[in-house]
C-alpha cells in the first residue's frame, strides 16, 4: 500500500497518532508518562510547534499541533519518538521497535472542527472506560485547558470553547459524528467542511484520502 503524502504546511492543524508496535503498552507506570512529557517540552523547546493538544493513553498517543514552518512538524516528532525509544531501552534495558512506526497524521479545519478533534483527543480516556470523567485522567491536555492546572505544555487558540468543556467532553458520541473522526483518522483524511476538505487535499496532495472507497459504479448506458 502506498504511503500517503505528509502534505505538511505551516499555519495549519494537525491531528497526530502513533501506537505502540503490535499495539503493545508503552506507557506501563506513572513514570512513563511523565518521562514522555519531558521530552514533548524538550522538543517544544527546540522546534517551532504549538501544542493546543494531548491525551496518552497506554498503548498510543493523540496530538494536536501547529507548526510554525512547513516541515517543523516531521522534524518535531522524528526527534521526540527517537529521544523516546532510546530513554525507554535504557529505563527498561529492552531493544526492538517501541512504536509501529511513522505516526499517522491529518489537518484540521480551524473552526468548530478543531473543538471537535480536541474533544475527541482529552475524550479518550472517557471512551475507552479508563475514567468516568476527562478531568480524572493525568495524562492529556484537560486539566491544562480548564485551568485546574498550570498551563505547562498546551498554547492559546483562537477560539472561544462552549462552557462547561468538561461537561462537553464528557458528553456521549453519536455514532455518526465519531464515525467522521475515525475516518479522517484511518484514512489521514482533512477533517472539516467539504469544500474545505477539497480545497486543503488539492493543495497538499492528499486527493486519496477523500475519494470514496471501492470500485467506481458502472453507468447503465
Amino acid at each position: 500500500m502506498p504511503r500517503i503524502p505528509r502534505g505538511l504546511t505551516q499555519g495549519f492543524y494537525y491531528h497526530v497518532i502513533n501506537r505502540g508496535n503490535d499495539k503493545k503498552p508503552v506507557f506501563h507506570k506513572a513514570y512513563d508518562y511523565s518521562a514522555f512529557l519531558d521530552l514533548v517540552m524538550s522538543a517544544k523547546e527546540r522546534y517551532p510547534i504549538k501544542l493546543i493538544a494531548y491525551c496518552l493513553m497506554p498503548n498510543h498517543f493523540h496530538f494536536i499541533l501547529s507548526p510554525d514552518e512547513g516541515n517543523s512538524l516531521s522534524v518535531w516528532m522524528q526527534w521526540l519518538m527517537t529521544s523516546h525509544v532510546r530513554r525507554y531501552h535504557r529505563h527498561y534495558e529492552s531493544s526492538g521497535h517501541v512504536w509501529q512506526g511513522r505516526f499517522k497524521s491529518f489537518p484540521i479545519q480551524g473552526d468548530h472542527h478543531l473543538l471537535v478533534v480536541m474533544r475527541y483527543v482529552e475524550g479518550n480516556p472517557v471512551r475507552a472506560g479508563l475514567t468516568l470523567s476527562a478531568k480524572d485522567w493525568n495524562w492529556s491536555s484537560h486539566l491544562e485547558r480548564t485551568g485546574d492546572a498550570p498551563r505547562i505544555l498546551t498554547d492559546e487558540i483562537p477560539l472561544v470553547l462552549p462552557e462547561r468543556w468538561t461537561a462537553y467532553v464528557d458528553q456521549p458520541w453519536s455514532e455518526k459524528d465519531l464515525e467522521q473522526v475515525r475516518e479522517s483518522v484511518n484514512r489521514q483524511a482533512p477533517f472539516g467542511s467539504s469544500r474545505w476538505q477539497t480545497t486543503v487535499s488539492a493543495k497538499m496532495g492528499l486527493e486519496s484520502t477523500i475519494r470514496p472507497r471501492g470500485r467506481p459504479r458502472k453507468l447503465n448506458r
